[in-house]
Formats: C-alpha cells, structure tokens, sequence
C-alpha cells in the first residue's frame, strides 16, 4: 500500500482547508484509513479514522471541526478541517492499516498545516 497526502499549507485561524490521501497497491486489503498528525515537540495523535465500511471516529475534541470522507471511486481519503486554529498546526499524516493475522500499518509522508495570521 502506498500513501501520498496533499493539501496542507498556511491559512488563518479561522480558515478552512481540505487534505487529500491517494492510495494505490492493495487497496482491497484496506481495513482502516486515517489522519494523525504531530505537532513540534509533541506525539503524533489520532484525528480521525474512517472504516472500509464508512464508519467513522474523531478525536474528541476535534469533532464538529473535522469531517474525514472516503471517495472510493478515487481510493482516496479526504480531512475537511474547518474553522481552524493555530494549535492545529502540525504535520498531517495519512494511514492504512491493513489487519489480518498482524496489524499492519502504512503511512503517507505528511503534509504541514500552518494556522496563522
């Protein structure tokens, strides 16, 4: 499986902008697709996930905010992120995970959200 995000960039706070994950290889094997992302000095945390199924799950905080869609036509998964702050700054990282008898997990190279003004 192979990941390439795109999308990021500097917008203000407040501003919207939408992250984009196109998966090729063994999409088939795809259980879960993802978006972490890890800001300067800290873990890289869960934002949202979206299942092989369409269901989906957000960080808590970051629902209402933060839509995650898949386009299956296009193997490629979306992050809405609206009204955005400057603590969402961070590098934004696309994940597959493929479960089988191992849980394997595949990532994308990141992408750098800036929110500032």
């Amino acid at each position: 499986v192979q990941l390439q995000a795109s999308g990021g960039g500097l917008v203000q706070p407040g501003g919207s902008l939408r992250l984009s994950c196109a998966a090729s290889g063994s999409i088939a094997s795809i259980d879960v697709m993802a978006w972490y992302r890890q800001a300067p000095g800290k873990q890289r945390e869960l934002v949202a996930g979206i299942t092989s199924g369409g269901s989906t799950n957000y960080a808590g905080s970051l629902e209402g905010r933060f839509t995650i869609s898949r386009d299956n036509a296009k193997n490629t998964v979306y992050l809405q992120m609206n009204s955005l702050k400057p603590e969402d700054t961070a590098v934004y990282y696309c994940n597959a995970r493929v479960v089988t008898s191992r849980i394997y997990n595949y990532w994308g190279q990141g992408t750098q959200v800036t929110v500032s003004s």
